[in-house]
């Protein structure tokens, strides 16, 4: 009698987490960043990335065990982050197990490797949205009920970031966590570009040397958006911003020498995977400084650099490259406020910051070395 009446109350309260979890189970319609209303069952439980980075987001939404939601990845987070990749592995054996498949960030998902995996959702970068529509992407993923949802920290980052965040948080009912990322981030850059309206202080010419050492020719840059726009909100004076139409581009050598720019940012990170024993500056989680500035000694020596106003004052600085394509750019925003306007941010210090983050909504610690600069070592 005892057996079957405990036997009714452990069947009763299975029934009763079902319910639970059915009625915890709903239909929404978002609209994603490339403005389409997509219908997802939430909260997801199974997400493909076509970005391996978007981690970044997702450590902060689900710290306490990130890799439960992925299913499969691309491989730009292991390739071009590797520091990043190997300190949430050591943390979470799981992020071994999961299949990633090749592809920059303009590439093509493989179709195979996502429908394997049934996924609730894929999350896509928005400027892969020409070659998804050629291949009629979402149409055959829609066949199969699995919904696209773009997502963008690369191409606009300074408007898309937030609504990005947002889309996450509801996604993943994670809704308040996002709401405080996203409030952090914003307070960290008004401490910036509220001094910088305050003070109005004269903008040093600043040109913005893109994936340094990935490419061998010159003069890969940023125009007004992503790093461009980073360093008008740090009080610079972007030099291609009217050179470049868009986010990406290239200048020649000449335009550089005649704008004689007060303050070359090279963005680089340890690029072993792309570019074995290239011209990379090897600046990211626990990277070691002193070996990043020797490698940037090298930039003055460029053609493009000869006699302008920072090689004579050795105004050269290397910017960890994955901030362009994070929620984190604030750091880097920070970081290049107090090289071009070192009286005006004593008081600033962008690592202790990007640690404050780190402790607050990140599962893993802080290592410095993002940053790295020729200023007073030459």
């Amino acid at each position: 009698m005892i057996v079957k009446t405990i036997s009714r109350l452990i069947a009763a309260a299975g029934l009763s987490l079902l319910f639970i979890q059915v009625a915890k189970a709903e239909k929404i319609t978002v609209t994603d960043i490339a403005g389409r209303e997509v219908t997802v069952n939430v909260p997801i439980q199974r997400a493909v990335l076509g970005e391996g980075r978007q981690l970044y987001i997702i450590a902060a939404l689900d710290r306490e065990n990130p890799a439960k939601r992925i299913v499969g990845w691309r491989k730009d987070l292991i390739e071009a982050d590797p520091a990043t990749y190997q300190a949430y592995l050591a943390k979470f054996p799981a992020f071994g197990d999961i299949p990633a498949f090749a592809g920059l960030e303009q590439s093509l998902i493989d179709i195979e490797t996502t429908i394997a995996q049934k996924p609730d959702v894929v999350f896509l970068n928005l400027e892969t949205q020409q070659a998804v529509d050629e291949a009629n992407y979402v149409e055959k993923l829609g066949a199969l009920d699995i919904p696209v949802i773009y997502v963008d920290f690369r191409h606009d980052p300074e408007h898309n970031t937030e609504p990005s965040i947002r889309l996450f948080g509801k996604l993943f009912d994670q809704e308040i966590r996002a709401e405080e990322f996203i409030k952090f981030r914003a307070a960290e850059i008004a401490r910036v570009t509220d001094k910088l309206a305050k003070a109005n202080p004269a903008r040093p010419k600043v040109f913005i040397d893109r994936a340094a050492g990935f490419y061998e020719d010159c003069c890969h840059s940023f125009g007004d958006g992503n790093f461009g726009a980073m360093v008008e909100m740090a009080g610079g004076d972007n030099i291609a911003k009217d050179l470049i139409p868009g986010t990406f581009g290239q200048i020649n050598a000449e335009q550089v020498l005649v704008s004689s720019p007060d303050h070359v940012i090279v963005t680089s990170a340890a690029w072993d995977a792309y570019v074995p024993g290239g011209k990379w500056v090897p600046v990211g989680p626990g990277a070691d400084v002193q070996l990043a500035e020797k490698k940037l000694e090298y930039y003055p020596t460029r053609s493009a650099y000869l006699r302008i106003a920072a090689q004579k004052t050795h105004a050269f600085h290397a910017v960890w490259h994955q901030f362009y394509n994070s929620p984190y750019q604030f750091v880097a925003i920070q970081q290049m406020a107090k090289w071009f306007h070192p009286d005006l941010f004593t008081d600033l210090d962008p690592d202790e910051i990007f640690r404050k983050l780190h402790d607050r909504f990140l599962p893993i610690n802080y290592q410095p070395g993002y940053f790295a600069s020729l200023t007073n070592k030459m």
